[in-house]
Parts: structure tokens; C-alpha cells; sequence
């Protein structure tokens, strides 16, 4: 569809207003005088319509009329034509007492017939090009059933879209049976009605819904052979339509985000990140900009991942270092002396360190500990640990690692530093994740390939998870072992069909089961025996960590490192 210029835009009505003005101004003089004016009353009839058009043409621009889209015109537009002619007609009344001599003879009643006929011709020249335009354009474009009536809604509205919203519905009852931009709000009952009317393909959900509900309405959806269906998200602080994932159909937004105690604790803050460049760790990067750090530093031993980071954080202080050298990360916090270290590199994923025990121990073991060492020699204030369900009962070498981790950082002497690590589950959509492994096979025609029908795991969005982690380092007084609330766990087999649902591809991709890899457990858990302790937030929990004698721990650790 070929979208006009605001320039274009702007003349086509400077040009039509002329001639409304023109026309109107006349039709008044016909009106104040029954059509019979006498000549000596149109003698200066160009001069006033010469003011009078400059003047409205100055005050539609100043109220900036001219920028609006003419496939929205609603009452708000309205009110501002009007404030428009009477700023135009006032100045000419001001200008007429000014100069009397030069208007004379001139009936004033004729400025209020024309200010009402100027307001409803132009008025209505707007409406029309919009029905005339919309109604031809709409032809070709997608009905769209638009769900919540919200500030947002209403900008689609404005916007040329390549859909047209033929229906509204809302759930609540305060709006039910209300009318939003010229259309009757329906409830959340009449969908498959509106549906079927309308012959809608498509729907726009434009406000935040429960999770059950979104899920519930999905199904609905679906059953209707409905795909194509889009949420709001914000992207860089401005909300945008993106089409419905997984991730918000799972996702669990936690209820008791503590956002200024998580400021308080960020800003002005010297702030070090290691594994910066990962899934948890550029988030964490984000959030730390997004709060106040007032330096960040970004460790990472990846230079690809570090400049993709660098990219996204403007100041940041970028170091290639791996963890596993623990005199060049020395130099590093002696260089920046950070007050708090945030620690979350680690090689995660389960078949790879299986595959490569000894590498995965000397990074995960080692290089915790040095990062653990370094910050207390160096007399950072707090160390935040990143750890993983895998770390219970731990059935492979991954979870083992972070388990040892948790223990030298719950038991090393830590002077003046306070040391504390958090435990959380699986995060949706990160690199290497069950999510972007399910699309690529479905895009790819499938199968998809789930390792058994019954494993389960813990899920949450990571920029939830992220919050947590630093809402529970904030409340931290030291030697902690922090649990996040993951809600229940979800089969993975049931997140697959999930997915190829979402695709629409119920009978085009099949699921194939290939068991369980080495050391993959059915499922996870977030406690071993620690008796579990509540915070004064419900998604956060702290277990009792295990006590272990350090010198007997940091035997072991060489131990399994060297020997």
C-alpha cells in the first residue's frame, strides 16, 4: 500500500482548507443576509478571507493538525480543530477592533457563522478522506480482532498497519459494551461469535493478561485456527507488536519484584561481571546499566560475545580474560577494584562437559575459585555466585562443578567480603536452550528430538531470573545459598507440542524420543536436604548451606584440578 508523505499530506489539505474557507466564508455572508447581500458588504470580502484563511492555516499548524494521519480521526482530533479556529477566529476579532476603518462595512455575525461551518466542512473533509481511503485500502487487509482496550490500542489505530481491526473485545466489565475509537467493546465471550462473523485471521493482544488466562486464551485461539496472534513487548523503553512466543506462555513473572531495593543496591556501585558475554551474564550487564552501576566492567573469556555485549553497553569496560589465569584477573581488580563481582561464567551445557571433564572442572572449580580468591584479596565488598538446580544430587560433571562451587563460596573465609550464591533453574530462550533447539527443528521440517517422555524442568524468563539474582544479593548478609521460586516443573514433551502448536504444524512435525544423554537427569530439583528458610519475598528462599572443613575442602579441589 502507498503511503503518502506528511508533505503531501500537509499540502492536499492546506490546499482543500483554502477552498472549504472560501466557500464557507461566502455561504455565511449567504446565511447572515437570506442570500440577497448587498455589494458594498463584499467589497473587503477577499481581505477578510485572506486573514482569516492565514490565521487558520497558522493555528491548524501550530496545533499541529496538519501532522495528524487521516486513517485516524477521532473526538481528540476534533477538540483540536475547534481550540484551532477559535485561536484564528479570537486573533481576527483582535485584528478587526485594531483596525475597524479597514473592514468597514463588515457584520460580525458573519465570524460566527463561519467559525461553526469552517469547523464541520474541514471536519468533515478529514472524516471522508478517511472512510473513502480506509474502505478501499481495507479490502486487502488482514481483519484483526484486537483484545484490550488500552493507551497502546489506541495507537494502532493512528498507525497505517497492514491489518484492519474489524472487533474489540475486553475482560473487564468496566469497559464491556463501551465504545473505543468508533467501535463497541465486546466481551471476552463473543470471540469465537466475532470470529466466525468477521471472518477474522488474525488478533492483537494490546494489554498485559494473567498468565492462565493468556494460556486459556491461546487454546481458544488455536482451536479456531487462529496463528497469527501478537503481544506487546517493550523494546528499548518503546512498546512494540511482536508475535507470540513460548517464552510467554510459560514465562512466570515473579510477584514481589523489589525494583528500588535492587536500585538501591546497584546504584553508584562499582560492578564486575564475569561470563558477560552469556545468556544470565549480558542480562545481568543490562539490568546493572539499567539501575545506576556507576561503572560496569565485562569479563569474558569469548571476544565474539564480548563485543556483542560491548555493543549494548555504552562505557562499559571490556575484558578478554579468561578465569582459569588468575594473575591477569588479579590485574584486572586491582585495575578496577569493583565493589561487587557478579559471577556467571561457567561452562553449562551437560553433554559438552560429560565430553570434556577436565576442562569443564578446571573452568567451573578453578576459575570459581579464583574469581572467589581474587575478590577477597582484593577487598570486594560482595560476590554473587550463579548456580544451577543441576548442582542437587549432581548425576553429571557440570552439576558436581557448581556444586563444589557452592561449597567453597558458602565456606571459604571471606574476611571482609560477603559471599553468596544463587540457585536457579532453566531460563527460557537462553543460548544452547531446549527453546532455540525446538524452532530451528521445526523450522527445518522436524522431528523434534526430546530425550524421554517424562523428563521435566524448571523454567523463568531471564530478565526475571537476572532481578531475583540481584533482589537476593541485595537482602544478603553473607555465606547465604539463595533458592528461586521456579514454580512447578514443566514436561518437556509438553513444551515441544507447545511449540509446533504455535507453529501450526500439529501435522507436519512429529516428536522423536532418543533417551536420556549421559549424566541428563528426569528431572531437577532446587533442594537437597538444607532446611529451607523464607525471606521476606515470596520467590526467594535460602537453604542452609552444608558446612565443610575449607582446608579439607580446598585439598580436594586441588585434588580434583591437578591430580
Amino acid at each position: 500500500m502507498i503511503r503518502p508523505s506528511p508533505f503531501k499530506r500537509t499540502l492536499f489539505f492546506m490546499f482543500f482548507d483554502a477552498i472549504l474557507s472560501l466557500g464557507t466564508l461566502f455561504l455565511a455572508y449567504n446565511l447572515r443576509f437570506n442570500f440577497d447581500i448587498e455589494k458594498q458588504y463584499l467589497e473587503n470580502f477577499f481581505l477578510v478571507f485572506s486573514i482569516l484563511l492565514f490565521l487558520k492555516i497558522t493555528a491548524i499548524t501550530y496545533f499541529k493538525i496538519y501532522r495528524v494521519s487521516w486513517r485516524f480521526v477521532s473526538l481528540y482530533e476534533a477538540k483540536k480543530l475547534f481550540y484551532a479556529h477559535i485561536f484564528a477566529y479570537g486573533l481576527f476579532v483582535l485584528i478587526f477592533y485594531a483596525f475597524p476603518e479597514a473592514f468597514s462595512p463588515f457584520p460580525r455575525s458573519v465570524l460566527i457563522i463561519d467559525l461553526f461551518l469552517s469547523v464541520f466542512f474541514i471536519g468533515i473533509l478529514r472524516m471522508a478522506k478517511r472512510l473513502i481511503v480506509e474502505g478501499r485500502s481495507n479490502i486487502n487487509l488482514t481483519k484483526t480482532l484486537l483484545i484490550g482496550v488500552s493507551p497502546f490500542a489506541q495507537t494502532l489505530f493512528k498507525e497505517q498497519n497492514d491489518f484492519y481491526i474489524s472487533a474489540i473485545v475486553d475482560d473487564s466489565e468496566m469497559v464491556v459494551d463501551s465504545y473505543f475509537s468508533n467501535m463497541q467493546v465486546n466481551k471476552f465471550e463473543d470471540i469465537e461469535m466475532l470470529v466466525q462473523r468477521d471472518g477474522i485471521k488474525s488478533v492483537i493482544i494490546a494489554k498485559a493478561l494473567d498468565q492462565d488466562i493468556l494460556k486459556s486464551l491461546y487454546l481458544r485461539l488455536h482451536a479456531l485456527n487462529i496463528y497469527d496472534i501478537k503481544i506487546v513487548t517493550l523494546e528499548q523503553k518503546e512498546k512494540r507488536l511482536k508475535k507470540i512466543t513460548v517464552e510467554d506462555l510459560l514465562a512466570r513473572h515473579p510477584q514481589d519484584l523489589d525494583l528500588e531495593t535492587i536500585a538501591t543496591f546497584i546504584k553508584e556501585k562499582s560492578i564486575l561481571i564475569t561470563g558477560a558475554g552469556g545468556s544470565i551474564g549480558s542480562e545481568i550487564a543490562r539490568q546493572c546499566k539499567k539501575f545506576g552501576a556507576s561503572s560496569l566492567t565485562l569479563v569474558d573469556n569469548s571476544e565474539y560475545n564480548l563485543y556483542q555485549i560491548g555493543e549494548q553497553i555504552e562505557n562499559a569496560e571490556l575484558k578478554l580474560v579468561s578465569i582459569t589465569d588468575k594473575d591477569r584477573l588479579d590485574m584486572v581488580f586491582k585495575e578496577i577494584m569493583p565493589q561487587i563481582v557478579i559471577h556467571a561464567a561457567a561452562y553449562k551445557h551437560v553433554p559438552i562437559c560429560e565430553d570434556n571433564q577436565e576442562m569443564a572442572v578446571f573452568n567451573n572449580v578453578l576459575g570459581s575459585k579464583n574469581v572467589i580468591d581474587v575478590s577477597i584479596e582484593n577487598g570486594v565488598k560482595k560476590v554473587v555466585v550463579i548456580s544451577t538446580d543441576k548442582a542437587v544430587r549432581p548425576t553429571n560433571v557440570m552439576g558436581a562443578t557448581k556444586r563444589v562451587t557452592e561449597l567453597y563460596a558458602n565456606n571459604v573465609d571471606a574476611k571482609e567480603t560477603e559471599i553468596v550464591s544463587v540457585r536457579f533453574g532453566n531460563v527460557l530462550g537462553s543460548s544452547g536452550s531446549v527453546i532455540p533447539k525446538f524452532k530451528q527443528q521445526i523450522e527445518e521440517g522436524g522431528p523434534i528430538t526430546v530425550t524421554h517422555p517424562d523428563i521435566t524442568r524448571y523454567f523463568m524468563l531471564i530478565p526475571e531470573a537476572c532481578q531475583l539474582v540481584l533482589q537476593a544479593a541485595a537482602i544478603a548478609k553473607g555465606g547465604e545459598l539463595f533458592i528461586l521460586d521456579m514454580g512447578e516443573p514443566i514436561k518437556i514433551v509438553d513444551l515441544a507440542k507447545q511449540m509446533v502448536r504455535l507453529y501450526g504444524k500439529e501435522d507436519e512435525v512429529g516428536i522423536t524420543f532418543t533417551g536420556l544423554r549421559p549424566g541428563e537427569k528426569l528431572y531437577e530439583e532446587l533442594l537437597i536436604d538444607e532446611s529451607e528458610k523464607k525471606t521476606q519475598y515470596s520467590s526467594i528462599f535460602i537453604a542452609q548451606p552444608t558446612p565443610y572443613e575449607i582446608g579439607q575442602l580446598n585439598e580436594e579441589i586441588d585434588n580434583l584440578v591437578y591430580g
